[in-house]
């Protein structure tokens, strides 16, 4: 995973930021944003700019159409995808579709590196593409 700048509050209007939240108090980290932290119930969490890239800790594949709405199938008609949840340096688990080609192997993917690539209506993660060097080095 690549090394982040220092944050600041301009990343928060960044489409390509998750924003999430984090407790004055406890330094939990919270996605989406709290009012009130989840650990330890104070009400003193502010936005926090989450990373960008993290690893796949769990993951499934869809491979029926979810209900509608929220859910607007393409016009090609439904295609399975897959799904899981995203571990981030910053400390958090963030659900989202993750986008790993056609027929995606669910067992392959837990470990994977994958970077954010949009944020609406949900978060959405694409796997890093490795260089030769980087898969001979395995």
């Amino acid at each position: 995973m690549s090394t982040r700048p220092a944050r600041s509050t301009d990343t928060l209007q960044d489409p390509l930021v998750l924003v999430g939240s984090r407790c004055a108090t406890c330094g939990n980290v919270a996605f989406p944003t709290a009012v009130r932290c989840h650990r330890c119930s104070a009400g003193d969490c502010e936005p926090l700019p989450l990373a960008t890239s993290g690893v796949v800790w769990a993951a499934t594949v869809q491979r029926f159409a979810p209900k509608s709405p929220p859910y607007v199938p393409p016009a090609e008609g439904f295609t399975p995808f897959a799904v899981g949840y995203v571990e981030l340096p910053d400390g958090v688990r963030v659900e989202a579709v993750i986008d790993c080609g056609p027929d995606p192997d669910p067992h392959a993917l837990a470990g994977t590196e994958v970077e954010l690539v949009a944020t609406l209506p949900v978060p959405r993660f694409a796997t890093v593409p490795t260089t030769p060097t980087e898969e001979s080095a395995r």
